[in-house]
């Protein structure tokens, strides 16, 4: 096993978790600025690791979507993941803000995600790909910069997907409520706990080509070039 084995995993993990944790804050920090204090009051806009760690969204769930495809042959895993969501009163926020406040909430995480895979694309595109002269601590920076990118691009195409539960399926459900067209919303909310298995449908399916890796690819590509 080489350097650039042994250092992928800590620095994927490592960029997963600013990548997850952040999104949350996001989330809790955007409602806080439209008067809910919920996260705020519970402590969840800290960026203290421990208090937004999910045993199975940020632990299993990645080591599977991980190691599992090396494991049946693959050349790469996919590493995919969640913190626990940070809590937000949207009633609150809907009443200060209306519609769009709520809106900007569903949005704030990916945005953020957005935000980050830029910032990590700029860095990487100014860093020499790493040589043996180099050593150890650029190896991983590197590693860790493009784990960074990854990631954050993988979170954001997901989050934009129309799946209930998640932060597209949310803004759909606050921008049909503001244009009084409730169908739609009582569709997502009733959908909602089914959002994990329309996950798995799509990383298991054929779907995962066209509704995920072209858009990452497509996103990856923009950003790097």
């Amino acid at each position: 096993m080489n350097s650039i084995n042994l250092l992928e995993v800590p620095a994927a993990i490592i960029a997963l978790l600013i990548a997850i944790i952040g999104h949350e804050i996001m989330h809790g920090w955007v409602a806080y600025k439209y008067g809910d204090h919920t996260a705020k009051n519970q402590g969840r806009l800290s960026i203290n690791p421990l208090i937004h760690i999910d045993p199975f969204g940020s632990i299993l769930v990645p080591l599977m979507t991980y190691f599992v495809p090396l494991l049946l042959g693959a050349s790469n895993g996919f590493l995919f993941g969640w913190a626990k969501p940070v809590p937000v009163n949207i009633s609150t926020v809907i009443r200060n803000g209306g519609y769009n406040a709520a809106m900007q909430v569903s949005l704030a995480g990916i945005v953020y995600n957005l935000l980050l895979a830029t910032l990590s694309s700029i860095l990487l595109v100014s860093l020499t790909t790493p040589t043996e002269a180099d050593g150890i601590a650029y190896l991983f920076w590197y590693l860790f910069v493009m784990k960074l990118m990854l990631i954050n691009v993988i979170l954001a195409v997901f989050n934009l997907l129309p799946i209930p539960g998640f932060d597209g399926a949310h803004f759909i459900m606050y921008l049909t409520l503001k244009y009084k067209i409730n169908s739609v919303a009582e569709f997502f909310i009733k959908a909602e706990p089914y959002g994990m298995i329309v996950i798995i449908i799509i990383l298991v399916t054929p779907l995962k080509t066209p509704l995920v890796m072209w858009p990452i690819n497509s996103l990856l590509h923009l950003l790097l070039n």
